[in-house]
C-alpha cells in the first residue's frame, strides 16, 4: 500500500493537486499577515498625532481608580460606569491633542528653563527645607505610577496649551449687566411674615387608652428597636499613626525657619474709610466736605447722593483691594488725614485711615513647635506613600486583617459599634485614624456585606484604610414595658403636633379665601411675627430654621404656604424682597464679575477647542473603546 501511494505521489495529478493546496495555503497565511500588519491599532487618530491603547489604558486605569475612591466601599464600577469613564477619558486625551497639534501649528513651544521652573515651584515636590526635593519628587512619581520623562512630557503639554487658551479665555469680559443682575440674584434677601404654631403651645390631649399606647408602640416600631450593631475590624495608615517613627533635628527647623521667614511674618494691615467717584469734581467736593470737618456718616450720605460709593475696610492687606492702586493709595496714606482725589482703576478715591496694625515678626523659639509638627506630618505623610503597597500587600495576604505586620505603622482596632458609631453604652467607639476620617468608615462600616474582603482605600488627610465586618446583629424591637413612660411620652407630643397641623391648616385655608394674614391672625386671636432678612439658601448660612429659609425663596408676594420646622408648624407670606447695594460692596461686585469673566472664559475655551476639533475631525475606533470596558 506504501508502495502504491509513493507512486501516486510521482505522478503529475498529485503534483498538480499539491501545488494547488500549497498556493492556497500560502495566499491565506500571507493574507492574513498582511490583515495583521496593516490593521489599525490606534484607538484614536488626531491630525498626526495617534493615541494608543497603551496611553489610553494609563489614563483610564488612573480615572477609574479615582472613581473607586469616590464610591469607597459601597459599590464596584457598573459596566455602565466604565463605559462612561472609558467615554469621558478618551474625550480627553483628543482634546488635548487636539490643542497640542494646533499649539505646535502655531509654533508654542515650552523651553526647558520654564519647565524646570515650574517643576521647581510645585508645592507636591517640596521637601522639608520648602524647596524642590528630588527624593519627594521621585515619591510623587511611584505613587502616580509615573516615569520622570513621561510626567515631564505632560507637564510640557500642559504648559503648552495654557499658552495656547490663556489668551482666549483672558480675552472675555463679562457685560456689567448680566453681572450686576447675577450679584443681585445672588446677594438678594426676603423676609417673612408669619404665625408659629408650636407643638408645646397645644393643648393637652385626653389622657390615652391602653389601646392608643399599644397601637402607637406596634406603629413606630423603628423608635422602639434597639439599633443594629455590627462587629467589625479596621485597620488605618496614616500620618499621625507613622509619626512616631519621625524625627526632626534641630538643623531643619532652623533651615525651615529661614525659608520661611516671610511667610512666619504677620504682614502690616489696615483699615480705611474709602469713597470712590466716578469723576475727579466729584471726589474733590467730597473731599472738602471731609477735610472740613463732616463725620463718616454724613460723608457715606453725600457719596450716595452725588452718585458715588462709599465703604470701609478693616485689618486689610494690599492684596485685599478690588484695584491693586487703591491698596496702594491706602498703604502710602498717613493715618486719620483725608487723601485724595486719588486716580486709581476703580475711580477717583478719596480716603482716610482710621488704624495701622504694623507688621510684626516672630523668633525660632516662638515657632518651632508648629514647624516641628508640620514638618513631622509631611515625612510621616512621605512614609505613608511608601508604606500603601506593603499594607496593601499584607491585607491580602491575611484579609481578617490578624496579621497586619507591626512595622508597618499601621493602627488597628475591632469591636462593636452602631450607625451612629456608638458602643453599647452610648460611649463613642474607638476608630482609629483622623477624626475626619470617621464619617467614611461609618459609612462604610454599614454598607458593605459580612464576610466582603477588606480593601485598602485612600481617605481624607492622607490616610488608608480597610475594614471587614465580622459579625451582624439586626435592630430588635425592645419590651413594651421597658418603653412605657417613652411610647406615651411620644404619643402625647404626636397628638399636640397633630392639634397644631390641623390648626395651621384652617388658617392657610382662609388667607386662600381672599383674607390677609394679619386680618387672619386676628381673628383668630394669633400673633404675626417677622423674620430677620434672609439670605438666599446657599450664599451664607440662613439665620432661619433651613426650612423656612427654602420655604421664602419659592414664594410669589402675596402667597400664603405652610410649612414644618422644628417643633412647630408655620403659617407665612413673603413680606419683603430685598436687592443688594451694589455701591455699598465694591469688592463683592469685583468679585462676582471676576468669576463671571472666569466662567465665561472657560466656556469660550471649550467653545474654542471643540472648534479645533471640527477642523481637524478626530477619527475613533468605537469598537476597540468598547473592548477595553468590558
Amino acid at each position: 500500500m506504501l508502495a502504491s501511494f509513493r507512486r501516486f505521489l510521482n505522478t503529475w495529478v498529485a503534483r498538480a493537486f499539491f501545488i494547488v493546496l500549497i498556493a492556497s495555503f500560502g495566499l491565506w497565511g500571507i493574507s492574513g499577515t498582511v490583515q495583521d500588519l496593516t490593521r489599525d491599532t490606534a484607538l484614536a487618530t488626531v491630525g498626526d498625532r495617534r493615541i494608543e491603547p497603551a496611553e489610553f489604558q494609563d489614563a483610564f486605569r488612573q480615572q477609574m481608580a479615582e472613581v473607586t475612591r469616590k464610591l469607597g466601599n459601597k459599590t464596584e464600577p457598573t459596566p455602565q460606569i466604565r463605559r462612561l469613564v472609558a467615554s469621558q477619558t478618551l474625550d480627553r486625551l483628543v482634546t488635548q491633542a487636539v490643542l497640542a497639534n494646533e499649539a505646535k501649528r502655531l509654533g508654542i513651544a515650552v523651553p526647558d528653563t520654564a519647565l524646570t521652573a515650574a517643576v521647581f515651584a510645585m508645592p507636591a515636590f517640596r521637601g522639608r527645607t520648602g524647596a524642590f526635593d528630588r527624593t519627594t519628587f521621585n515619591a510623587v512619581m511611584r505613587q502616580n505610577n509615573l516615569t520622570e520623562a513621561r510626567f515631564l512630557d505632560l507637564l510640557r503639554a500642559d504648559l503648552a496649551q495654557k499658552q495656547l487658551l490663556d489668551p482666549v479665555q483672558g480675552a472675555v469680559m463679562a457685560p456689567e449687566l448680566p453681572a450686576r443682575a447675577l450679584y443681585a440674584y445672588q446677594n438678594e434677601t426676603r423676609t417673612a411674615e408669619y404665625i408659629e404654631f408650636a407643638f408645646e403651645t397645644a393643648p393637652a390631649p385626653p389622657a390615652p387608652t391602653a389601646d392608643d399606647l399599644q397601637r402607637h408602640y406596634e406603629n413606630n416600631q423603628a423608635r422602639y428597636s434597639a439599633p443594629e450593631f455590627r462587629r467589625i475590624k479596621i485597620v488605618t495608615l496614616s500620618p499621625e499613626t507613622l509619626a512616631v517613627e519621625v524625627n526632626i533635628p534641630d538643623a531643619d527647623i532652623a533651615a525651615y525657619f529661614d525659608t520661611h521667614r516671610a511667610e512666619l511674618t504677620r504682614p502690616e494691615r489696615r483699615s480705611a474709610e474709602i469713597v470712590i467717584s466716578p469723576d475727579r469734581d466729584g471726589a474733590a467736593m467730597l473731599a472738602t466736605a471731609w477735610i472740613g470737618g463732616a463725620d463718616w456718616t454724613a460723608i457715606q450720605a453725600q457719596a450716595s447722593a452725588a452718585g458715588a460709593a462709599a465703604t470701609s475696610v478693616d485689618d486689610a492687606q494690599p492684596a485685599d483691594f478690588p484695584a491693586p492702586d487703591l491698596g496702594q493709595a491706602v498703604f502710602a496714606a498717613a493715618p486719620d488725614q483725608v487723601v485724595g482725589p486719588v486716580q486709581t482703576s476703580a475711580g477717583w478715591a478719596v480716603l482716610r485711615v482710621t488704624k495701622i496694625d504694623t507688621s510684626t515678626n516672630t523668633t525660632l523659639a516662638e515657632t518651632e513647635p508648629a514647624i516641628r509638627a508640620r514638618l513631622t506630618r509631611e515625612r510621616a505623610a512621605d512614609l505613608v506613600y511608601t508604606r500603601t503597597t506593603q499594607l496593601e500587600d499584607a491585607i491580602a495576604t491575611d484579609p481578617t486583617l490578624d496579621s497586619i505586620p507591626a512595622d508597618l505603622g499601621a493602627e488597628g482596632a475591632s469591636g462593636e459599634m452602631d450607625a451612629q458609631g456608638n458602643t453599647r453604652d452610648g460611649t463613642p467607639a474607638p476608630l482609629p485614624g483622623p477624626d475626619a476620617l470617621r464619617p467614611a468608615l461609618l459609612a462604610a462600616a454599614f454598607a458593605q456585606a459580612r464576610g466582603d474582603p477588606p480593601r485598602l482605600t485612600e481617605g481624607v488627610e492622607g490616610a488608608y484604610w480597610a475594614l471587614t465586618v465580622t459579625e451582624t446583629e439586626a435592630p430588635t424591637l425592645k419590651p413594651y414595658a421597658t418603653v412605657a413612660a417613652q411610647v406615651e411620652e411620644d404619643w402625647e407630643q404626636d397628638q399636640r403636633r397633630r392639634t397644631q397641623e390641623i390648626e395651621a391648616a384652617k388658617l392657610l385655608g382662609t388667607i386662600k379665601t381672599g383674607a390677609n394674614l394679619a386680618d387672619a391672625a386676628l381673628i383668630a386671636g394669633l400673633r404675626v411675627q417677622r423674620s430677620v432678612a434672609v439670605p438666599r439658601p446657599g450664599a451664607a448660612a440662613p439665620p432661619v430654621p433651613a426650612e423656612l429659609a427654602q420655604a421664602l425663596f419659592t414664594l410669589r408676594p402675596a402667597e400664603p404656604t405652610m410649612i414644618e420646622v422644628p417643633g412647630a408648624y408655620l403659617v407665612l407670606t413673603l413680606a419683603e424682597t430685598a436687592a443688594p447695594d451694589l455701591a455699598a460692596d465694591p469688592a463683592g461686585a469685583a468679585q462676582m464679575r471676576a468669576t463671571l469673566n472666569q466662567s465665561l472664559g472657560q466656556d469660550v475655551a471649550a467653545t474654542f477647542a471643540q472648534a479645533l476639533r471640527q477642523r481637524v475631525r478626530p477619527t475613533v475606533n468605537r469598537a476597540m473603546l468598547d473592548s477595553f470596558t468590558q
